[in-house]
Formats: C-alpha cells, sequence, structure tokens
C-alpha cells in the first residue's frame, strides 16, 4: 500500500513538473496501479475463503460399527447426534476425558461431502490436524508424518489433494511444530535415557510439571527444542522434512499452531523451506499479536485483533468511529498485501460458536458482511454458515448438522450470498481499502483501477437506527451516478452519490453494500468517459 501511494505521489510530482493537466495526472495515477490487481488475482492467496473442518465431526463415517476397534479405552465413540460436554481428568493418560470422545469422521467420509464445501463458494479446505495422536484434537503429535487411524492414510491424503485440485480448491494442514505430545515414541525415549539422541529434543528440568517444558504448562504437550538444528531440520530444513514432503504430497499450505511461541526467526526459517519446496505455497500463523511485524515471517496471520474489533463493534463495546480507526491502522501497519493473504475468522474449535457469542441475529449478520467485505481471507469454521451454537471447549466443537443443510435454511442462504459476493466483487478479493468519512456509521470502500470494481460499504454497529452524511472520496465516482445494494432485494430503490457525498439512513444493525451501477436503466450512463 505504501508503494502505491509513493508511486501515485510521484506520478503527480512529475506531471506537474511538466506542466501536464489533472487529466494528465489521472490518467498517470491509473498507470501507477497498473498490473497490481491482476498479479493478486494470479495469487491464490489473496482474498481465498477458507473452509475449516475437524475431521472427527465433519462428516458421520460409512460403517461406524467397523471402525470400533480404533478407539480403545479410555477413548470413546460417540453417537453422531451426541454433543460434546466437559469430562473429567484421566491421571494415567495426563488427558480430559472429552478429548479422547470420538465421533468418527474421517478423510473418505470428508471426500464424500465436498460437493457441499464447493458449492458453498469456497476455495481453501483447512483441516484441523490429521497426524497420528492421541486426543480427538491432534494437536499433541506422536508423529507428523503418518495421519492417525481414526481419519486414513497418507495416501487418502494425496487423494483429497488431487480431488480438490481437480475442482480448483486448495487443500492446507494444520502444523504443530511447537510442542509434540507426552506419548510421542522420541519424547518418552528422550525422557527414559539421558543420553538418548532426541534427549536434546526436548526442554527438561525440575522446575516443570512432569520434569519438561510443556506448552503453556500442558504436561501433554511438551515443547520442541527448536534450538536444536537437528529438530529444525526434522521439522522443516531438509527435503524430507515435515512441511516439505507433505507439500510435495499435494497439500498447498500449512497453518501454523500457536505461531507466536515459534518466534520471528525460525517461522522465516520454515516459510522459506516451503516457498522453496512450492513456491507460492500458504503460511499462515496462529498469531494473536499485533500483525504489523510478523511479515514476512509468515504470508499471513489469523486475525485475532481484527476478530476482537468486529466481535466488539457487533456487540456495542467499541464505537463505529473508534472501530474505523483501529481497522484502517491495522491495514497501514500491516499493509495491504499482507492483511489479504490473512485470514479473518470470526469464530473456530478455540473460541465459542459465532451464534453462541452473538445471539442477536442482526449483529451477527453485521460481523459477518465486515468478515467478508474488509481486505483479508475470509475463514468459515465448519456448521457458522448454518448458526451452530457452541459454548466452551468442548462445546464448540459438535458434530456437523447435516439436518440444518437445506435451501430454505436462513442463514445457511445468506452465508451463501456472502461467499457468492465475496467471489464475484473483484475489489472484495484483491482490492484497495479505504475509509470514508463517517462518524457513527463504519464506511469504506473497496477499490481497484476500474470504478466499476468499486465496492462501498456501511455499517451502523448501534442499537437504534442512524441518519449520517458520508464523504466518498473516491474521484471517479460520478456525480448523480446510482450505487445498488449487493445484499439488499432486487425491488430496493437504488441511492445516489451527489457532489461526493451519501446521505443515507440505517436501521439498528444495518448494512449496507453498494456498487456503482454503469449502466442504469434508459440508456445514459455519466460514466461513458470515466472508467
Amino acid at each position: 500500500m505504501k508503494a502505491l501511494l509513493a508511486a501515485a505521489c510521484a506520478a503527480m510530482l512529475a506531471a506537474q513538473a511538466q506542466g501536464q493537466t489533472m487529466v494528465d495526472y489521472a490518467n498517470a495515477t491509473d498507470k501507477a496501479l497498473a498490473g497490481v490487481f491482476e498479479a493478486r488475482e494470479q495469487d491464490w492467496r489473496n482474498g481465498a475463503v477458507s473452509y475449516q473442518v475437524l475431521v472427527d465431526r465433519f462428516a458421520p463415517p460409512a460403517d461406524r460399527a467397523a471402525k470400533r476397534s480404533l478407539y480403545p479405552p479410555p477413548k470413546v465413540l460417540r453417537n453422531w447426534d451426541e454433543l460434546p460436554k466437559a469430562g473429567a481428568y484421566l491421571k494415567d493418560a495426563k488427558v480430559w476425558s472429552h478429548e479422547v470422545d470420538f465421533w468418527g469422521g474421517d478423510l473418505p467420509s470428508l471426500k464424500s461431502r465436498l460437493d457441499y464445501v464447493q458449492q458453498l463458494g469456497v476455495d481453501v479446505l483447512y483441516l484441523n490436524p490429521i497426524h497420528l495422536a492421541y486426543t480427538n484434537h491432534k494437536y499433541d503429535a506422536l508423529d507428523y508424518q503418518q495421519v492417525s487411524p481414526e481419519y486414513g492414510t497418507r495416501d487418502d491424503v494425496k487423494q483429497l489433494a488431487a480431488e480438490l485440485h481437480r475442482r480448483g480448491m486448495k487443500l492446507v494442514l494444520d502444523g504443530v511444530f511447537n510442542h509434540m505430545g507426552r506419548k510421542a515414541p522420541v519424547f518418552q525415549q528422550a525422557e527414559a535415557d539421558v543420553k538418548s539422541p532426541y534427549r536434546d529434543w526436548f526442554v527438561f528440568g525440575p522446575q516443570y510439571a512432569g520434569g519438561a517444558r510443556g506448552w503453556a504448562n500442558v504436561e501433554n504437550l511438551p515443547e520442541l527444542n527448536l534450538e536444536n538444528p537437528k529438530v529444525r531440520e526434522y521439522i522443516y530444513g531438509g527435503r524430507d522434512s515435515v512441511v516439505r514432503s507433505w507439500l510435495r504430497d499435494g497439500i498447498d499450505g500449512w497453518r501454523l499452531d500457536v505461531a507466536y511461541d515459534i518466534g520471528f526467526a525460525f517461522l522465516a526459517e520454515l516459510t522459506q523451506a516451503a516457498h522453496a519446496e512450492k513456491p507460492g505455497s500458504l503460511v499462515v500463523g496462529e498469531i494473536a499479536n499485533y500483525p504489523a511485524q510478523w511479515y514476512p515471517s509468515v504470508d499471513g496471520v489469523l486475525q485475532f485483533t481484527l476478530r476482537q474489533i468486529l466481535l466488539g463493534t457487533a456487540a456495542g463495546r467499541i464505537e463505529a468511529a473508534s472501530a474505523s480507526r483501529m481497522i484502517t491502522r491495522m491495514i497501514v501497519d500491516a499493509g495491504i498485501e499482507n492483511m489479504l493473504k490473512s485470514w479473518v475468522y470470526l469464530d473456530n474449535h478455540d473460541t465459542e460458536r459465532l451464534a453462541t457469542v452473538l445471539p442477536d441475529e442482526p449483529a451477527r449478520r453485521l460481523a459477518q458482511v465486515l468478515q467478508f467485505t474488509l481486505p483479508g481471507a475470509p475463514n468459515l469454521y465448519y456448521g457458522t454458515e448454518l448458526d451452530m451454537a457452541g459454548g466452551a471447549d468442548p462445546a464448540m466443537r459438535a458434530p456437523m448438522r447435516w439436518d440444518l443443510v437445506r435451501d430454505d435454511h436462513p442463514p445457511l442462504a445468506f452465508n451463501r450470498q456472502l461467499l457468492a459476493m465475496h467471489r464475484q466483487q473483484r475489489a472484495l478479493r484483491v482490492g484497495n481499502y479505504r475509509t470514508a468519512e463517517a462518524t457513527r456509521l463504519i464506511a469504506f470502500e473497496r477499490y481497484t483501477d476500474r470504478v466499476a470494481d468499486s465496492v462501498i460499504v456501511l455499517v451502523n454497529p448501534a442499537a437504534s437506527p442512524v441518519t449520517e452524511t458520508v464523504l466518498l472520496t473516491d474521484s471517479k465516482l460520478m456525480d448523480g451516478g446510482r450505487l445498488i445494494d449487493l445484499l439488499g432485494p432486487a425491488e430496493q430503490p437504488p441511492i445516489r452519490v451527489w457532489s461526493s457525498l451519501l446521505h443515507v439512513t440505517l436501521p439498528a444493525h444495518g448494512f449496507r453494500v453498494l456498487k456503482p451501477d454503469l449502466a442504469p436503466p434508459g440508456g445514459y450512463t455519466h460514466y461513458k468517459r470515466v472508467q
């Protein structure tokens, strides 16, 4: 974004120095942007909608009875209509009982539901960990190179990747490289023998619970000693490393668990290794910190900060003007190129579900509109498109509600509309961002070098109607030009821009997503010489 602004300023100064007209300057400004958006469109990571799936909970297995032997006690295979409930701590296993409750979903059953995922309008399928692990969440890896037998095999992953590619989609896996599971053979060897070659793969000491440093002091999650070059070689450095070998098998990227704990330097090495193995692959980090300085150590981040702003705004805790300033500051600091690759999410496997966090439906829809219109790559948690509810762990990880997948289910229809809009509107996928001048509304524009692409977003987060005059700072928006609402009913009358101003009234938690109408009824258009 800074580079684009610098180019535009240089063009203006050059035009002035040569005595050129403002028409020449306008053309020079457009030339500074020429090719930028085409290049972004060639990079699948920009603005890509990802759909997050817990394999165990997404689609019931074809033969549940045949799988029972894969869940020996204390593991339990639940019925699909049972809901997850918090359990008791199992001292011998050093896990909670709800961590070993399973529902039987696997890679073949997931593959059988790809039509549904594709028809949503999704670009990327993102899977929570599938590597060999003891628990249902799989964040306690035993072996990164194997797939947990409850889910299938590595060949199943290759076939899934191939099928997604055939459909024009991508596959991203969850990489849990900060820690392993206590039951991992390499950890057990290291724990039992101080002379083990794996001893320095972990950090041992009497000050740690269980004798080894565990992530967030969780005894079942011993942290890897990434300062050891052999560990880094195993994870991402070598040709047959975990990161590189899975990319060769067909996956398209990694979402890195607790990436902020891995740190800038090691993340940068991992990202470089992934790009060397598969140019254009995605590395997105679970980084809850302010995102600005984490690039280029990763390609994108999970937008924790933006999520809090959106939820706080929709719930009435953050006023519109403050939210707008926060969002704009973050985009400027992080850079638009990095923001476009970062995942914008409202809920996931670690949070209460959106329908529970925002039980008021209009507030929930407002948050979703912002999720799909602000710069970034929207990330949708399975079932959120159905308004599935779910509280704190483990309630937010309930099995997918396939009984709600109906064309007449309003939440699904609205989410399909959002995904279709995001896919169809070039500016929402790869466009720049600028704020409009407003106080009580959140108002901004996504734009490219073509006025036909522009999308103007107006949002009222207040619990009462707001009437406001908004200044749009786009010189190509023609006076008297019609704006049509991309999410409104077809019979809704358009509104017009007068001298770059919009006078609008939005209901409580209302929104308008507007686009210039370059071919209005009657055949006459103000845009005949302005493109």
